[in-house]
């Protein structure tokens, strides 16, 4: 079970999730947030990360405009892959990707809004504009809100739902934390979990027990 520890703010919370060794842990450069990192820390985090633990940007509304300063965000941390988390278009999420080094992976959250039939048409649209998705982050529909809600997704409607012989690889967010992850896997069988606001004592403050348990919890299937 791929597991990411998202939304880690300063280098003694990185150093201390690393040595619980998740498999990537998220970067959020959405101001607005609470869990919003400079990219100069942001730098220092990713310079201290052992090799095996991947570092996820977090970009909302990313535009093509900003392909290359998103870019250049990407090579000045080290980043390994993109997560757009907005309203970015196929179009958009190209322009990024191919204004980043090579093998750069693309992660596109979307939300269970009744758009299925949107899903498989997007994907392929990003794949004709030479971009392969790597996974989709199913997450929680909140108002104004991108990631680290807490609330839950319809897991049995997702699994019904999700083409997964087809479709990306399924990262399942949204309300997750270390007393549903095993209900959460049992039920939506994902490839991977992310979660924030689940391991946090207060918004944008990890919990290092709470990390652990949750790891230790989603690496048991």
């Amino acid at each position: 079970m791929w597991v990411k520890i998202c939304g880690v703010r300063d280098v003694s919370t990185a150093a201390c999730v690393a040595a619980f060794r998740p498999d990537a842990i998220g970067l959020n450069f959405y101001p607005p947030s609470p869990r919003y990192v400079e990219p100069t820390v942001a730098a220092q985090i990713t310079a201290q990360l052992p090799a095996e633990i991947e570092a996820i940007g977090v970009f909302v509304h990313a535009t093509a405009k900003q392909a290359h300063e998103i870019a250049a965000i990407v090579r000045q941390i080290g980043l390994s892959g993109v997560q757009f988390h907005g309203t970015e278009t196929p179009n958009d999420i190209a322009a990024v990707i191919h204004a980043c080094p090579p093998g750069i992976k693309a992660i596109r959250s979307w939300t269970p809004d009744g758009e299925w039939m949107r899903l498989p048409r997007y994907v392929e649209d990003c794949r004709a504009l030479g971009v392969e998705i790597a996974a989709i982050l199913m997450d929680a529909h909140a108002p104004s809100q991108y990631g680290g809600t807490g609330k839950t997704v319809d897991w049995p409607a997702l699994r019904s739902h999700y083409d997964t012989a087809n479709w990306p690889p399924l990262l399942l967010a949204g309300g997750l934390k270390p007393e549903n992850i095993a209900d959460a896997i049992h039920s939506v069988q994902p490839w991977g979990v992310d979660v924030a606001s689940g391991v946090e004592s207060s918004p944008g403050v990890k919990d290092p027990e709470r990390v652990q348990a949750f790891i230790t919890n989603a690496r048991a299937f």
